[in-house]
């Protein structure tokens, strides 16, 4: 997606903060920088990478726990994509543009909240 909308980021300045992103143990942090450096070099003053914390084994005795244990941050973003997944529109990508497809994932995200609003009261 980055490489077919790249002049839309070229044509923004970067003035966006430096963050951190959390990755699961999956992922390869190196290949990612290495890939935003050929596309976006710019960015990479912005971005940095960083694999989420995996409890030892012997933390996960000392928790009574054994097998996989989620990564907590790791979740959060994992919910959002499963609450994201109930969106039917979102099921097939058919938007063109990236506006379009922005636009949808907001609306996806409001009607959520809207429906936790109304729940709560």
């Amino acid at each position: 997606m980055l490489t077919k909308n790249i002049n839309y980021f070229k044509s923004k300045p970067v003035n966006i903060p430096k963050i951190t992103i959390l990755l699961d143990h999956g992922y390869h942090p190196e290949h990612l920088r290495a890939e935003l450096k050929k596309v976006y070099p710019q960015i990479m003053t912005k971005i940095r990478f960083q694999l989420s914390p995996k409890p030892s084994k012997q933390e996960k005795k000392e928790l009574g726990q054994s097998g996989f244990v989620p990564v907590v941050a790791r979740w959060v973003i994992e919910r959002s994509n499963a609450w994201m997944e109930r969106c039917k529109i979102l099921v097939k990508n058919f938007e063109r543009t990236l506006p379009n497809a922005t636009a949808k994932v907001n609306l996806c995200f409001i009607r959520l909240m809207v429906q936790r609003l109304a729940a709560s009261s």
